[in-house]
């Protein structure tokens, strides 16, 4: 805890919606005083319970922020489509020495460069709605004024609500958000198209739900707790040969038509999307 509080000796937030609020509530549960946050939020009537909460301080404007606050992380957290908005009110920041964090998808470091300049320290951020209740993976890249203690203090915010890793260049972001930006989203199709699939076999709806979203958890669980082994060590694990799940295998996995070349092709249309994202 305090070291934590020793790298975050001041931080600013910028939109405390879902993504904004896992990672403040994230920094907080692992130690970092409220004294060391100021928090930046229009809707500030529906924060007052997180304020009463952790005493955090919120501000409907940046314009309201004491002028002897100096941050040294400003996490910008609002929707790309806002960002326009919000940034213009962040330059009087970049003479202070602040290192910027975006969480917002399809901005570019190039587009936080033309806006706060490029000498300032900018990190790109990827996270996962899994990261709302500590179990995200969020995916990173930095530019090159960030310094080696705040990419430290970078890995550390983002480590309060998951996992954390750098890509190799910022392009990777576009298959980050492809891959694990939108994968819970995969995963839940999943569960209603095996609920489904249960019910052309002749189960009740209900049923089949209960019996997809059990299996799903289930299998996340074990996992998570038979880490040391591969993926596909545990799908062979409860495939029985000639059995009832071999024989759908045989479907899921042909060359042509299974889920591979399925999953090929969306994770590059979304990758391509994201390329082009403009808000």
């Amino acid at each position: 805890m305090r070291s934590i509080n020793k790298i975050f000796n001041s931080l600013l937030l910028i939109g405390c919606g879902r993504m904004g609020k896992a990672l403040l509530t994230g920094l907080l549960e692992k130690g970092l005083t409220a004294d060391n946050i100021h928090i930046v939020d229009p809707n500030t009537q529906d924060l007052e319970i997180l304020s009463q909460r952790y005493s955090v301080k919120i501000y409907p404007r940046v314009e309201e922020i004491p002028e002897h606050f100096v941050p040294a992380l400003v996490i910008m957290a609002v929707k790309p489509q806002m960002m326009n908005k919000a940034i213009v009110s962040l330059v009087k920041f970049t003479h202070l020495g602040a290192c910027f964090l975006s969480v917002a998808a399809g901005k570019t470091i190039s587009y936080f460069e033309n806006k706060l300049g490029n000498t300032i320290p900018i990190v790109r951020a990827m996270p996962n709605i899994a990261s709302t209740i500590g179990r995200g993976i969020t995916a990173y890249f930095a530019n090159c004024n960030v310094a080696s203690n705040q990419k430290i203090q970078i890995r550390q915010l983002l480590e309060t609500v998951g996992e954390a890793i750098e890509v190799n260049n910022e392009e990777q972001i576009n298959a980050v958000t492809a891959l694990s930006g939108g994968g819970p989203a995969y995963v839940f199709l999943l569960i209603e198209t095996l609920a489904k699939a249960g019910v052309k076999s002749g189960l009740p709806e209900k049923m089949a739900m209960q019996l997809a979203r059990t299996t799903v958890i289930g299998s996340c669980e074990l996992l998570i707790r038979e880490s040391s082994q591969e993926v596909s060590q545990l799908r062979l694990n409860v495939t029985s040969p000639g059995g009832t799940t071999a024989e759908a295998l045989k479907i899921l996995m042909a060359d042509l038509t299974g889920i591979q070349p399925i999953f090929n092709t969306a994770i590059a249309a979304a990758t391509a999307r994201s390329k082009i994202l403009d808000y």
